[in-house]
């Protein structure tokens, strides 16, 4: 059975954050081209878990919107929540723990939508197999930085590079794994 793999699929701003300070969203809206979805429809039917943060999940249910990970395993990742409701599970342990018990049942793909602190906890766990980064052409100055300090270094590989008209820039990079290679010489 293969390994299930986590991918981290995100927007950024060009200086790289994900949200203004106060949360605010809005700013995304500046690449809207229906019906261009930069891939989006296409990634999530290659997936059938999502982890995402606390406030992610909160951020997502202010959208007063219907559940976009219906008929999907949804975990949100709280130190404040538990139990479940109709659309997600909330876990309060460990996130090597919950990925490691996701990874073992068969199935597909797992999305991690957000946010910057499970982002930060799953790289220092270097469990993100993939990430697919939507560079929104814009510089917010301050704000929610997708990539927070005092993360281990990793190196990353370059899949692919697509520009869209819109001018957001996505790029998608797969995790470096070293290989140790056996050289036997006679």
């Amino acid at each position: 059975m293969p390994q299930r793999e986590l991918i981290l699929y995100i927007a950024a701003s060009l200086d790289g954050f994900i949200a203004k300070t106060d949360g605010d969203l809005g700013w995304l809206s500046m690449v809207e081209a229906p019906p261009e979805d930069y891939g989006y429809a296409d990634f999530v039917k290659t997936v059938d878990t999502v982890v995402m943060g606390r406030k992610t999940y909160e951020k997502v249910l202010d959208f007063g919107i219907p559940w976009p990970h219906k008929g999907r395993k949804c975990y949100v990742l709280s130190g404040t929540r538990s139990g479940s409701d109709e659309n997600v599970s909330f876990f309060n342990g460990g996130v090597a723990d919950l990925i490691s018990e996701i990874r073992q049942a068969e199935g597909a793909h797992i999305y991690c939508d957000g946010g910057a602190e499970l982002v930060q906890e799953l790289i220092k766990h270097d469990l993100i197999d993939r990430y697919v980064i939507s560079i929104i052409p814009v510089l917010l100055g301050d704000g929610i930085g997708l990539f927070k300090p005092g993360r281990p270094e990793q190196n990353l590989s370059l899949v692919k590079s697509v520009a869209f008209s819109s001018g957001l820039v996505q790029l998608h990079y797969e995790r470096a794994r070293s290989t140790v290679r056996l050289i036997i010489t006679k």
